[in-house]
């Protein structure tokens, strides 16, 4: 997986109008539960948005169940963006009772699926092209601002409960994109998933773990094995900042597993074995949604 390291500048929440934000395209289609282990049973609808933000229009997918209404999740992929196992996570959330959104979190370059299988990703030839989508969203202030419209637009939707709270998580690029998101907009977010996040800690000013004390919300952060060992200290970093915030988060190195090990698709590591480990991913799953059972009522 590329360096995933996220550089916007913290940003006060935000305060903008939630129905500007928000374009729905007619699009619509049922689609059957995620077949994922433990998904639950409920039909779900997936339609094709558009959400207007600040830098433009971005096309994401919203999945919720085919009835009632419910917490919203907002999920920030990694470094591949929106693409087929995005939504199969988003299908398994809502077929047990979420209405999720997965935006293209790189629109300002253009629309998604930048890949469709990111198992058959070449680093050597394909680099050039993740790092500029990567720098789009990682730019000073722009995760913030696309929070506050996404929120925004899961507020606005007759399937989204704004009685509960909001929940997100985040796949690499992704996890420090949480820590962002509920330090922007902290009245909303209620709960933040983190798995093998990159660039949680940094040396930099606008580190995501220095926004500890803005968040409200319950966190949890799984850290991959190999992650841990490059930077070792990153974790107990981690725990400082929320303790010292009276925010304690639940930090966990799985220590037999590599970046990347939640998301089916990922490519082979370089000794050839799969990065992706479905026990320990479902592992992280359970734990995903025990946390947004405490942390959405």
């Amino acid at each position: 997986m590329p360096d995933e390291t996220n550089d916007p500048k913290n940003n006060d929440e935000l305060s903008v109008p939630r129905r500007d934000f928000v374009t729905m395209s007619v699009v619509a289609g049922l689609a059957a539960a995620g077949s994922a282990a433990g998904a639950g049973t409920a039909s779900v609808v997936e339609t094709e948005v558009e959400i207007k933000t600040p830098d433009g229009t971005c096309d994401a997918a919203f999945i919720h169940p085919a009835s009632g209404s419910h917490a919203g999740i907002l999920i920030w992929p990694d470094a591949f963006g929106l693409r087929p196992s995005m939504r199969e996570m988003a299908k398994r959330l809502a077929a047990d009772g979420y209405s999720v959104l997965v935006p293209n979190p790189f629109y300002r370059v253009g629309k998604a699926p930048f890949f469709t299988d990111a198992s058959t990703v070449d680093f050597a030839k394909d680099r050039g092209k993740i790092d500029p989508l990567m720098a789009s969203v990682n730019a000073p202030g722009n995760a913030e601002k696309d929070a506050v419209a996404y929120i925004a637009f899961l507020d606005a939707q007759k399937q989204v409960n704004k009685s509960k709270k909001i929940g997100t998580q985040g796949y690499c690029m992704g996890g420090a994109l949480v820590v962002r998101t509920a330090a922007a907009v902290p009245a909303r977010v209620g709960a933040g998933g983190s798995f093998h996040g990159g660039g949680l800690v940094t040396d930099k000013p606008d580190s995501p773990h220095l926004l500890a004390s803005k968040i409200k919300a319950k966190m949890y952060f799984g850290i991959a094995s190999n992650d841990d060992m490059r930077q070792p200290d990153a974790k107990d970093k981690l725990k400082e900042a929320f303790m010292a915030a009276n925010n304690p988060a639940e930090i966990e190195v799985y220590s037999t597993c590599l970046h990347g090990w939640c998301v089916p698709d990922m490519p082979k590591a370089p000794d050839g074995k799969p990065i992706y480990n479905k026990p320990e991913a479902e592992r992280a799953w359970t734990k995903l949604i025990a946390l947004y059972k405490s942390g959405l009522a």
